[in-house]
């Protein structure tokens, strides 16, 4: 039988909307990889801010900071670093318009300032703490990803002055950065071929602006109850809202159990 594997979003995929992650869901994934089903996550977040999730679920396989960071059974097999010279770039200009960024490599993160409230706000929605301040983090360290701290079509100047960039809204206050075409869907391409596995056999899982992507490009891409409208419209399968077990029931619907 054909090996089948399934990407999992976090926010408001595998975690409800309080950020917690149901009973249904962890049996559902332990479920599917008895069932013979190879389980992994894909998400924007760094992997320092899914250790519990992953140990929690017994998944060694992920594609973090939407495709930039890629592991498979616990060995990195793909990354995709932000551009040093263009991200000093970019950062000077941020600072020069008040918009504040935050770092990110694999290991941890660090703010360009201190005390700035969307930043607190931002990750507190994610629940972690304000970082630690170091302003020269990305002269030490290689990125994969960092926040840029803006309201609304801001973000737009960044778009046309910094092209080296994607940027992807997460929060009103908040979009990532990444390399250009950087992509959910491009980390699980190197997966599954670090795997030895086929695209038409993979399913993801995903609700946000930076799943289409992969919801698009995967063999069946299923959207949240409670996604985006632009992601729906490029899905295979819309399920249930997150907080009325969508995961579960598309898990079940799509005959993986």
């Amino acid at each position: 039988m054909t090996k089948k594997i399934a990407f999992f979003d976090i926010d408001g995929t595998l975690l409800n909307h309080d950020k917690e992650l149901p009973v249904e869901t962890i049996q559902a994934i332990k479920d599917l990889q008895n069932n013979g089903v190879y389980c992994a996550i894909a998400t924007g977040r760094a992997p320092f801010m899914f250790e519990q999730i992953r140990e929690t679920l017994g998944i060694d396989s992920y594609v973090s900071f939407n495709g930039q960071y890629v592991v498979f059974e616990g060995n990195t097999v793909y990354k995709n670093p932000l551009p040093h010279e263009r991200l000093e770039e970019l950062y000077f200009d941020a600072v020069s318009n008040g918009h504040p960024l935050v770092f990110m490599n694999h290991e941890g993160m660090k703010a360009s300032e201190p005390n700035r409230e969307t930043i607190e706000k931002s990750l507190d929605s994610l629940h972690f703490q304000y970082p630690a301040v170091d302003k020269d983090f990305y002269k030490k360290k290689e990125l994969y990803q960092s926040l840029i701290f803006c309201e609304g079509n801001e973000i737009d100047y960044y778009r046309d002055q910094h092209p080296d960039f994607s940027y992807i809204r997460w929060h009103e206050f908040s979009c990532d950065i990444l390399p250009a075409g950087g992509s959910k869907a491009e980390g699980i391409d190197q997966l599954i071929k670090a795997a030895g596995l086929d695209i038409e056999d993979t399913y993801a899982f995903g609700d946000g602006l930076n799943d289409i992507e992969m919801i698009r490009d995967v063999g069946t891409g299923v959207a949240m109850g409670n996604a985006v409208d632009a992601t729906k419209q490029v899905s295979d399968y819309v399920t249930s809202d997150v907080s009325e077990g969508g995961l579960v029931k598309a898990i079940y619907h799509l005959e993986l159990l």
